[in-house]
């Protein structure tokens, strides 16, 4: 899988700053997956971050520069979008999207295990 690294790193230097957080990042799903207290936080897909935010946020992301829809088999998948580098070019705005998906991440729910068949 191919990521800008400089992206990755911005993601780890910024999730490394935040307290009492376990970051764990796992590759899947062609993104490079940032975990945080078990969830899915925050990714990176090339040079693309995927965000996970509330999703009675949508409208008001979907006015953000370099905002693209999530579309998962030709629907918009709520509380979930992919951000280009041209959203991301400023530190503010870099910060304020993560912020969003740190701030869900404390309130969402974990994905629940799929049962292993035998």
């Amino acid at each position: 899988m191919t990521y800008d690294i400089n992206l990755v790193n911005r993601v780890r230097d910024l999730l490394a700053e935040v307290p009492n957080i376990d970051v764990e990042e796992k590759e899947m799903f062609a993104v490079l997956n940032f975990m945080v207290n078990g969830k899915t936080c925050v990714c990176v897909r090339g040079e693309d971050l995927m965000l996970r935010f509330d999703p009675k946020l949508q409208e008001e992301l979907s006015e953000r520069k370099g905002y693209e829809t999530m579309l998962m088999k030709g629907k918009e998948y709520k509380g979930y979008c992919y951000i280009n580098a041209e959203g991301l070019k400023s530190k503010t705005d870099f910060e304020y999207f993560i912020s969003l998906c740190l701030d869900y991440n404390k309130v969402s729910k974990k994905s629940k295990k799929k049962a292993t068949s035998r």
